[in-house]
């Protein structure tokens, strides 16, 4: 599986409709299939690239009116599913970044892009759950590689409107691991 593809819909009824046709249209992975905060629903999906993009043509051509955001990854970094499970904790703790978005698909897109900008690892990505449907990403490094990583990030997802804020903590504190994860 080199690409992903997300669907965030206002609908859960549409949302669960989307995952039924994503399935019987293309030959793709259900990585995760979910409502989230403030009523939504999200489904994320992952296979070679024109089978993602397929799923997500059919989605986006049918239930225009619910659809919330959409992206298709090719190459997606490794280190977002392990983000996405919350098992990518770090050896130490460096400098900290955090992307904050009130979309989950820009946050996805935006932890990709700072991802493959910077030599930085991604700690983890939390979406909508108990965030009011807000998303946000922590990632550790080196000042240098974390600033430049959440400015990337922070541009991908400021495209679309959707970033809430970006912080970089310079030699944060370990017990900030504690909160994370």
């Amino acid at each position: 599986m080199n690409s992903i593809g997300l669907v965030e819909l206002s609908s859960i009824a549409a949302g669960m409709q989307s995952a039924d046709m994503m399935l019987k249209t293309s030959s793709i992975e259900l990585i995760l299939s979910r409502t989230i905060c403030s009523g939504k629903y999200m489904v994320l999906i992952g296979g070679d690239v024109a089978s993602v993009q397929a799923a997500i043509n059919v989605v986006n051509e049918d239930l225009d009116e619910a659809i919330i955001d959409t992206f298709v990854i090719p190459n997606v970094h490794p280190d977002i599913f392990p983000a996405l499970s919350g098992t990518n904790a770090p050896p130490e703790l460096e400098a900290l970044g955090i992307l904050e978005s009130f979309s989950v698909a820009s946050l996805i897109e935006g932890a990709d892009e700072a991802c493959k900008s910077a030599d930085v690892k991604l700690i983890e990505i939390r979406l909508a759950m108990a965030l009011g449907g807000k998303a946000f990403c922590t990632l550790t490094g080196d000042v240098a590689a974390v600033t430049s990583a959440v400015a990337t990030g922070a541009q991908k997802i400021g495209e679309k409107g959707m970033l809430v804020n970006k912080v970089i903590i310079p030699n944060a504190r370990p017990e900030l691991l504690n909160e994370m994860i």
